[in-house]
Order: structure tokens, then C-alpha cells, then sequence
């Protein structure tokens, strides 16, 4: 079968131009094609085309040479090439994984060089193997038949060159042949390094945790001796007895972007033992097995059998929710608003071309008082009103009451938006009391409700965590939301919001700024903290520092700017379980009376957790500016794992019990370099929500 692939493309060749006759030749080819094959489809007239089978004709021929272009490539060892290619078109485009004429794969070709850079690009994009090589004699004989046949073919070539007399025909088979020599030269590179690899060394820094109470995971490193042959996959095993007999069972990674793996379905409470080996094109090679030796599947909560701190909150918050709608179902302060919902549809189908309406009760400027603003974006624009405004609407212009307790008040309104309606007909019933907190939330209501209906918007977003003031007594509160679709909207205009700054003429001046100037100014401040602020951090164990800051009205809790919905942290690991082991042995390190304890056992999870909490103090005391020999006087917080989903969990470290909280006055001799910001806690509550 080989002999007559070799006769088919012997044929082929004589029927198109010659080869390469040589190494730079070959590359001043491939060269050439390579900028032939970078044509832009759209460079061609469609209009030419007879229809739409020549333009899959076309289509195919383009990529059948980028295919062609790949193995040029590989063979070349042009890695830069190799690299382009795959970031160009799909492993379907480029048919990674379908041998050529002579039986072989781009990653065959990469391996059996041993080109190790080319070989783990091609591995990433998901190339594999050919599978004609189902056994070592198998790619022993394939590699012998390519270079004999090559011999043969330059031999053949050599004697018709040598007895024929120089002309047109002598001259093409002398390019035949240096090309068939330099294929020849190739091959017999494949097949040395074929017969001089051995199989690889075991994996290195296999480790083992648990990963819940039904799994463990097992993460790993690539060998240090690959013995001049890639690896291409992992095999795991694992089984209750250290001996691995009878195994329990075992799975193959053959994508190699990360070397872990998770082994599901376990028995909790049962011992596993776990190893991993390497594959090349040699076979399997040793196996290591892991550190510690064996993992048992568990969690911190079976500890004590705690039950999850959230489970049933939501729906216990519903169900209060509804039961309080139920007693003010019948309340008389309903009986005026019966025909209101009527009216209220009517306000939010107008959408958002009420804010070109000139009837609208957007304000222009601020006079003393108490206003609310709403900052809508999309990428670098921002909705402003007819007047290249940002949208305001006045709450109260007799603002005298305590601004933080309603600013907090205000911000927990803001997660019942589409509840606005039916809490402005509850507050009614005590509004004519004379109480200014009473009046002054009525009024926040109204103006939210003014707000949505001028915008035909229900939701305005999240709540900026502290009001924009001025020295004229105007206050705003901000809330700030992002159009992530391609919505479009009847007569409303987005506007640059370099524009609008770079627009706006200022009627205060530049040492007292007005709120609405101050609001423009940090615009693009207050996006970056809601952007950032609804982030998530990616799976893994946490260290979290936990600094508190009183103030007369409220308390503020240090977070950073990068991320203002979570703690001061540094990642403790990747696996965010704790399982029941290593919260014993925390339980037993908190009631130690000794500021240093003494250290667990080697290879066991509790010492890797103890390594990886001292790293990760040290980076902690770091980043928040606090010398190191300062922590001896922290302490873990023992009673819980903060969990946050399934994927991240917290453990928090504390200050002395006389410092987590500085008091108005108190000296406080480390303070964080910059990258922080001070929250008020309810604020912290709820973007951490």
C-alpha cells in the first residue's frame, strides 16, 4: 500500500512543477506559498464567481493549502509559522488530525524530530497522533518502508540524471532529485530519533487533595527527562490499596493544557490511592505515585455536621417578603392606587425617548438640596438627556435629616427596584406622620418612581457607595448600570463621555466644584468601580484580611480597589476544599497556647496546608504594609470557612481582638500602600451579595 502511495505521488509530481531541490530551497518555496496562502477572501469579486460552488471550490483549494502550508512548516521546524497558522484557522480548517499521502501527522513529524517547542503548540491546538501506529513495530516498519522508498527513489534518479545527456528533461529530474534527497535526509532524521528515544521518566510533584466529599483531585508536572521524545498524554490510576491491586480505576489526559485531574464518584470517608505516568511515542513510561500517598474524600462541615450558612436564606426571604405583601394586601393606603398600575405601564412602555421630551422633569441645575442621578453606559458612552445632561431628578430641596442612615436605607431599596410601586404605597400609611426619616425615605421613593418612568427603565443599576457633594449644600446619590446589548432606542443619544467632559461649561468654579461638576469629572472612576466590583475570583482557597474602620455614623471595612467586593486576599491554592483533616488539625492550631505551633506530620495534607498558609501570610502582611513579626498577634478565624459557592471559599485572618476595628482618633500605625479604599460595611454586604 505504501509502494503505491510513493507511485501516486511520483506521478503527481510529474505532472506539477518540482519540489524543493533543497533545504533553502524548500524554505524559499514554502516561503512563497505561505504569502500566497494569507489571501483575504474578501479580496476577491464575488461577482466573478460562478456562484456559490465555485466560491467552495475555492474555499477548499485555500484550505487545502494551509494545510499543505502546516506541514511545510513542520518540517521546516518554522515554529513562528506553525504558531500563526493555528491562531489563523480552526484544527478543522487546517484537517490537523488527517494524515498526509505518506501516512503521517503534523505532531508524528514534530515528535519523531524532536521538536519539542512545535510538538506541544500542535498538542494545545488538539492534534493527536496517527493512529496507524498502534504498536512500536508498526511505526518502526511505516518509518523503514518511508526511508527505503525514498532511497530507492533517489537512486532511480540519481542513474537517469548520470546517463541522460543535459537537457530540458535532465535539468526537471535533477530538481526531482534534490528534492527527493532532502525528503530522504527527513525521514532518516524521524527514524534515528524514532530508535534513539526512550520512554519518558515518571511525572514530577504529583500531588493529592481532596476536592469535596466525593472527590479528590490530582494535579502534576511534566517529567523531568523526556528521554528526547514529547510526551503527548497522562495516565491517572487509582485504587484503595497502595499496592494498586485490584485497581479501581484510571483515565487518560490527552489535552495538556493543564495537568490535573479530578476523579469523581468517591466513597467519603475512604482512603484512595492515587499515581500518574507518561506517555511518548516509546509508551508508557514509570509511575509516580503522589504526595501524600492517599486522600480521603471529606469536608470541613462534617466536622461538627454543620449545615451550610445560606442554605434556605433566599427562599426564607421570600417566603417573609410574601407574608408581608399578604397583611398589606387590604391596607387602605391600596384603596387610591387601584388605577395606578394602569397608569405605571403606561410610563414604562414610553421608553427612553422621554429624555428628549420636552415636558421632562429632568433638572439643568442643582439648587441646595437632596438629588438622585442615574449614569447608563455602554463601552466608552453614557445616555444623557436632550440637553446633554446627565439624567437628575430632585428628591428633596429641604434636605436636613441624617444623610448616611437614609444613603443606607436608599442602597437596600435598590435591590426591590420592580418593587418601587407597592413600597411607595406602604410608606403612604405613616406619611403623614411628622417624622423627617419618614418623609424624607417617601420622597426617595417618588423619585425613583420619577426616575424609572422618565426613563422607561425599571432597573437604574447599583448604588455608588458614597454620595457626590459639594460646599453648596447639594447632594447626589449615583447609581450606575451597564447596556451590555445591542439594544437600540427610539431618540435617545448616546454621547462619548470624553465628549461630554471636554463639552460642558461649568458654572462653579474650579476650587469649589459643584456635585454635577465633581460627578463629571470621576466618571470614568466611578465605572471602573462598578465594573470591578462585579467581578468574580476564579476557584481556588482564599486568605482574607479583615480590617475594620468606626466612624460616628457608620463602619467602613478595607477592600481592594481592584476588587471592591471582596476582602483584602492573597490565594492560598487552586482546590477551595477544606477537608475534615485539615480542619482538625486548624481547630488544634487555634487552641494552642504557643504563638508558633508545632508543625503537622511530613506528606500529609495538614503540612501542605501549613506550607501554604505560611507563604501566604507572608504575602498577606505584604500587600496590606504590616511588618511580619506584627502577625504573631493575628489569629485565624476558627468557627467557619467563609464558602462562596462551590468554587471559592475564604479563610480569614484577624487582627488582635483590640485592632480589627480603629476607632475615630485611634492611631493606626500601618496603613496600606495605595490600591484600597474604605466601604461602608452595608455597602461591603451588599456587593458581596
Amino acid at each position: 500500500k505504501m509502494t503505491q502511495q510513493m507511485r501516486d505521488l511520483q506521478l503527481a509530481q510529474a505532472r506539477k512543477p518540482p519540489g524543493p531541490s533543497s533545504p533553502n530551497a524548500a524554505k524559499r518555496l514554502y516561503r512563497n506559498l505561505s504569502g500566497k496562502f494569507r489571501v483575504n477572501y474578501t479580496s476577491f469579486d464575488e461577482g466573478s464567481l460562478a456562484g456559490r460552488g465555485e466560491k467552495e471550490k475555492l474555499r477548499k483549494s485555500y484550505l487545502f493549502q494551509s494545510n499543505a502550508a502546516l506541514f511545510e512548516a513542520v518540517e521546516l521546524q518554522d515554529l513562528d509559522k506553525v504558531q500563526d497558522l493555528l491562531k489563523q484557522y480552526s484544527p478543522e480548517e487546517l484537517d490537523l488530525n488527517t494524515p498526509n499521502s505518506e501516512g503521517l501527522l503534523p505532531l508524528d513529524i514534530a515528535i519523531m524530530t524532536n521538536n519539542a517547542p512545535i510538538a506541544r503548540a500542535l498538542l494545545q491546538a488538539g492534534a493527536k497522533e496517527s493512529p496507524h501506529f498502534v504498536s512500536l513495530e508498526s511505526r518502526s516498519l511505516h518509518l523503514s518502508t518511508l526511508v527505503r522508498e525514498a532511497e530507492q527513489r533517489v537512486n532511480e534518479l540519481t542513474a537517469q540524471v548520470v546517463n541522460e545527456a543535459p537537457n530540458a528533461d535532465c535539468s526537471e529530474k535533477e530538481k526531482q532529485l534534490k528534492a527527493w534527497e532532502w525528503r530522504y535526509r527527513l525521514y532518516k532524521r524521524m527514524k534515528a530519533g524514532f530508535e534513539h528515544a526512550r520512554v519518558p521518566d515518571a511525572p514530577i510533584n504529583v500531588h493529592l487533595s481532596v476536592a469535596s466529599s466525593s472527590s479528590v483531585l490530582v494535579t502534576f508536572w511534566e517529567p523531568l527527562s523526556v528521554n528526547s521524545a514529547v510526551v503527548t498524554k497522562y495516565k491517572v490510576e487509582w485504587s484503595c490499596s497502595p499496592s494498586f491491586s485490584p485497581p479501581l480505576g484510571e483515565a487518560i489526559i490527552d489535552k495538556l493544557q493543564n495537568l490535573h485531574f479530578t476523579i469523581q464518584g468517591l466513597v467519603s470517608g475512604t482512603a484512595y490511592y492515587v499515581q500518574v505516568s507518561a506517555y511518548n511515542m516509546k509508551g508508557w513510561g514509570p509511575p509516580q505515585t503522589s504526595t501524600p500517598p492517599f486522600a480521603i474524600p471529606s469536608n470541613w462541615r462534617e466536622y461538627d455536621g454543620r449545615a451550610p450558612r445560606r442554605r434556605g436564606q433566599a427562599e426564607a426571604l421570600d417566603h417573609l417578603l410574601g407574608q408581608v405583601k399578604t397583611v398589606h394586601q387590604h391596607c387602605v393606603c391600596h384603596e387610591p392606587c387601584k388605577n395606578q398600575p394602569q397608569s405605571r405601564k403606561h410610563s414604562v412602555s414610553k421608553s427612553l425617548k422621554h429624555l428628549f421630551h420636552p415636558g421632562s422633569k429632568f433638572l439643568k441645575t442643582l439648587k441646595r438640596g437632596l438629588y438622585l442621578t442615574a449614569i447608563f453606559y455602554k463601552d466608552d458612552n453614557i445616555l444623557v438627556t436632550h440637553e446633554d445632561q446627565i439624567p437628575v431628578v430632585e428628591i428633596d430641596d429641604t434636605y436636613s435629616c441624617l444623610l448616611m442612615q437614609d444613603f443606607l436605607w436608599f442602597t437596600k431599596v435598590s435591590c426591590m427596584w420592580d418593587e418601587i410601586l407597592w413600597l411607595r404605597q406602604c410608606v403612604t400609611v405613616s406619611q403623614s406622620s411628622c417624622s423627617c426619616i419618614l418623609q424624607t425615605r417617601f420622597k426617595m421613593l417618588l423619585a425613583i418612581s420619577q426616575m424609572q418612568g422618565l426613563l422607561g427603565i425599571q432597573d437604574l443599576g447599583q448604588v455608588f457607595f458614597e454620595p457626590v457633594k459639594d460646599k453648596q449644600g447639594n447632594i447626589l446619590i449615583v447609581t450606575l448600570k451597564e447596556v451590555k446589548t445591542n439594544q437600540t432606542f427610539e431618540s435617545v443619544r448616546w454621547v462619548p463621555i470624553c465628549k461630554l467632559q471636554s463639552s460642558r461649561k461649568s458654572v462653579s468654579s474650579p476650587e469649589e466644584p459643584s456635585a454635577l461638576d465633581t460627578l463629571l469629572i470621576s466618571v470614568q472612576d466611578k465605572l471602573a468601580y462598578h465594573q470591578r466590583s462585579s467581578h468574580a475570583l476564579p476557584s481556588g482557597l482564599y486568605l482574607g484580611y479583615l480590617k475594620l474602620c468606626s466612624a460616628v455614623d457608620q463602619i467602613r471595612v478595607l477592600v481592594p480597589e481592584q476588587l471592591p467586593n471582596i476582602l483584602c486576599h492573597v490565594k492560598i491554592r487552586s482546590n477551595p476544599n477544606i477537608s475534615r483533616e485539615e480542619w482538625e488539625w486548624l481547630q488544634k492550631m487555634a487552641s494552642v497556647e504557643e504563638p508558633v505551633p508545632a508543625e503537622p506530620e511530613p506528606e500529609t495534607s495538614q503540612n501542605h496546608l501549613f506550607q501554604e498558609l505560611q507563604v501566604a501570610i507572608k504575602e498577606l502582611m505584604t500587600l496590606v504594609n504590616i511588618p511580619l513579626q506584627e502577625a504573631k498577634d493575628f489569629r485565624l478565624y476558627s468557627q467557619e470557612v467563609l464558602d462562596f459557592g462551590d468554587q471559592v471559599s475564604f479563610l480569614l485572618l484577624l487582627p488582635p481582638s483590640d485592632d480589627v476595628c480603629t476607632a475615630p482618633g485611634q492611631n493606626n500605625p500601618y496603613t496600606p500602600r495605595s490600591g484600597f479604599l474604605t466601604l461602608p460595611l452595608q455597602i461591603f454586604e451588599l456587593g458581596e451579595e
